[in-house]
Formats: structure tokens, C-alpha cells, sequence
């Protein structure tokens, strides 16, 4: 994980790539959400047990309210071969059918057609823009359940 986080391809959106230490406490936060909700982020693997990325489900501020967001992370070897559509759409269908969400969304830097692609894909559309977070301004894709 910490080579993922670390890796200035994958986090080109983010502020800057993770250090160790900031990994180490990446994974804390993750493990403190399955703690508390019963799920977060997954380690995607191939078939073989080669390791892909992240993805899951944890709650994020949007606007001052919190919001149930899939996120994902793929290597960098890796991207472009549908891995994170693939995650992405487990992770929407365990929010809808498990979890019960009324709604998922996608917050996603302005200029990461990638991973707005992959929320596409998913069938979300853009709700808004949030004004928070470690970018100045988020795109938040989203979709709601129809009950």
C-alpha cells in the first residue's frame, strides 16, 4: 500500500504522494471505518493474487454533509484494463443491497477523467461541486437507489 500511496502517478490528483508514515496512518483510518461501519476499502487483487489497487466505501464530508463515496487506487501497471469499473461496481452494489444507502458518490479531482470515467460507468452523473477536502474544488459524481 505504501508503494501505491506512495507512487506520484497514482496520487497526480492528490496534493502529493504519501510517505510511509502517512500510509501506515492511511491504513489505521481504514481499519478504524471497519471498526465502525463494517467495511471500507478492499485490496484488489487479479485472479492470480497480483495486487491491482483499493477500492471501497467510506464516508466523506461533502458540503458539510456525509456522504457514502466509493474510492479506488489502481498501480499504475494496471490502469486502463477495467480493474477499478470492475471494484467499483461491486462497491455500488454491496452500498445499494448490503449497507442500504439511499445514494453513492464519487468525489473526484476536476481533471481525473480516468476515474470520472469509471463513475460513469457506474451510471453516476455530477451532483455538485464540493468546496472542501484537500483540493480547493471536487467534483462529486453520483447516482441515488431507486427502492
Amino acid at each position: 500500500m505504501a508503494d501505491m500511496l506512495g507512487d506520484p502517478q497514482v496520487m497526480r490528483f492528490y496534493p502529493a504522494p504519501k510517505t510511509r508514515e502517512q500510509s501506515a496512518r492511511w491504513i489505521t483510518w481504514n481499519e478504524e471505518n471497519y471498526a465502525e461501519h463494517g467495511y471500507g476499502l478492499w485490496i484488489v487483487e487479479t485472479r492470480d493474487g497480483e495486487f491491482v489497487g483499493d477500492c471501497g466505501l467510506t464516508w466523506q464530508d461533502v458540503n458539510g454533509t456525509s456522504r457514502l463515496e466509493v474510492g479506488y487506487h489502481v498501480v499504475p501497471a494496471k490502469q486502463g484494463h477495467g480493474y477499478a469499473t470492475e471494484a467499483a461496481m461491486a462497491c455500488r452494489d454491496y452500498a445499494r443491497d448490503v449497507v442500504g444507502s439511499p445514494e453513492l458518490v464519487a468525489i473526484i479531482h476536476p481533471k481525473n477523467e480516468a476515474s470520472e470515467r469509471v463513475a460513469r460507468k457506474l451510471g453516476m452523473h455530477r451532483f455538485e461541486d464540493d468546496h472542501g477536502g484537500i483540493v480547493p474544488v471536487r467534483t462529486v459524481l453520483g447516482m441515488t437507489f431507486r427502492s
